[in-house]
């Protein structure tokens, strides 16, 4: 009953939503940043409401549709214009080949490489890998004018806010007690395939284990449900507020970076920080001043005086006796682990480093890569050995072999590359972070940043603004390319 009616909800909510996306692809994206950051929770509170299996798998499928909805109007437009919404350049060649050679080792036989996937996790690792292609493209497909970021831009730092205000709550009035019995643990385990071993169930990465047998620190998940997830926003929306500053309100953006900033601090991601200097570097260079390098020096102050500040601010938590035990064998696998986030040993910086050490091992020593599917989050999901995790860059070589991960990584070092030519500053610094944080996680394993942020860079590298309205289409991308810009294309500066 409680399927029947989801889905027969879902079904006019997302008729709805892909006649928009026909009109004006551009509002997937706005569909995307709204949507995705709530993603997790609200499937959660479906599975919790038993609509499981088959049609919650359905109900997670909105995301994709939505993307092929617009792809598909604006190959609709090119088919009709007889030409394509953008002139080709090498970036969009080296997209390409990437996607081409995924594809290729998706239907290669496994026996061959010596991988272990199954047709199921394969084809979780075919969208995993080629979600970013989608999105880039629809991006270079769609052109905005500069007032039309501003829209964009309230949208993402008003997400980010409630993401941050939501979280803050969570954190200190809701008790992890709540958590362990939510559907949020099924949700993960039993829908999604995870076996994670944190409290009651819950994900390692929601508290913080300071290696005492009485309690543990709690870190801001927010409706992201992982505290990764929301610091990835929370960075992303703070580069892109600093870009903008001059076309935003002052009065508002302020407080609600002050708020952002204070969440982010509280997920204790210490690598999206480092991700927030690294952006802000971006943005020095982008824009020509020297703000941003004072910014960042001052984002490294924060991040080292924030891990001894932490512990001693944070909201606490206490272990069940189930727990203890689980965490006392686990100490037993690593006898020089402690909970000292300074410390080199700490578990989480110990794994990220010998998961990018064995990563790189195993790209050198199986150069032909093992097939999609053995490797990061897919294989964790669907019982594969698991090749290389952790990294975007060892895990795509792990799948597609050395060739796979150097097209990826010159992919991205083109869009990189051609956002800071053309000094699109909001973009370039969200993009530049975006590859900081991937060579330590699987961030396009995010739907909200392999959606949003490889959308962004493709708006990013789009053609030039249009001069009149009377020459946009109603979709509101370019059908076809404008006089001379094929002969001489033009950068366009945008903050």
């Amino acid at each position: 009953m409680a399927s029947g009616l989801a889905l027969a909800v879902y079904g006019v909510v997302l008729v709805a939503a892909a006649v928009l996306v026909w009109r004006r692809p551009v509002a997937a994206l706005y569909a995307w940043l709204v949507g995705l950051a709530a993603h997790n929770a609200v499937m959660a509170a479906f599975y919790g409401a038993g609509v499981r299996g088959g049609a919650l798998t359905a109900l997670q499928a909105w995301k994709e549709i939505l993307l092929a909805v617009a792809l598909a109007r604006v190959c609709l437009d090119a088919l009709r214009a007889r030409r394509l919404p953008f002139t080709i350049r090498a970036v969009d060649v080296l997209a390409v080949a990437f996607a081409l050679i995924v594809c290729v080792y998706a239907v290669l036989p496994q026996s061959w490489l010596d991988g272990s996937a199954d047709h199921s996790a394969i084809g979780l690792a075919l969208k995993h890998d080629l979600v970013p292609v989608g999105a880039y493209f629809l991006g270079r497909s769609l052109l905005l004018r500069r007032e039309q970021l501003v829209p964009l831009a309230w949208t993402l730092i008003g997400v980010a806010g409630a993401i941050a205000l939501v979280g803050l709550l969570d954190v200190f009035l809701v008790p992890i007690s709540w958590w362990r019995n939510s559907a949020v643990v099924d949700y993960f385990h039993k829908q999604l395939g995870y076996n994670y071993q944190g409290t009651g169930g819950l994900p390692e990465n929601f508290i913080y284990n300071t290696g005492s047998d009485v309690h543990f620190l709690r870190r801001l998940v927010s409706l992201f449900l992982s505290p990764l997830s929301s610091a990835y926003c929370f960075v992303t929306a703070l580069l892109v507020a600093a870009a903008l500053r001059h076309r935003l309100r002052l009065r508002l953006v302020i407080p609600l970076c002050t708020l952002i900033f204070v969440a982010l601090l509280f997920t204790f991601s210490r690598s999206s920080l480092l991700a927030l200097a690294a952006g802000l570097i971006v943005l020095a260079y982008v824009l020509r001043e020297w703000w941003p390098v004072a910014a960042a020096v001052a984002t490294l102050a924060v991040s080292i005086a924030w891990v001894h500040v932490f512990p001693h601010v944070a909201p606490q938590g206490k272990w069940t006796k189930q727990d203890l035990v689980l965490q006392h064998n686990i100490a037993k696998q690593h006898p020089g682990a402690t909970g000292n986030a300074g410390s080199i040993n700490e578990p989480s910086i110990h794994s990220h480093l010998l998961s990018l050490r064995d990563g790189l091992r195993t790209i050198l020593h199986h150069p032909q890569g093992y097939g999609l599917g053995n490797a990061g989050q897919t294989a964790s999901r669907t019982g594969t050995p698991i090749r290389a995790g952790e990294s975007n860059y060892t895990e795509l070589g792990a799948e597609t072999g050395l060739l796979g991960a150097l097209l990826w990584i010159a992919w991205n070092l083109s869009v990189f590359w051609g956002l800071v030519v053309r000094r699109v500053a909001a973009f370039a610094a969200a993009f530049g972070a975006t590859l900081v944080l991937a060579v330590q996680t699987d961030v396009i394993g995010d739907p909200w940043m392999g959606y949003c942020i490889w959308a962004f860079a493709g708006i990013g590298l789009a053609a030039i603004p249009l001069q009149r309205d009377d020459d946009r289409s109603a979709g509101g991308h370019r059908p076809r390319a404008p006089e001379g810009e094929r002969s001489r294309p033009r950068s366009r500066v945008l903050p």
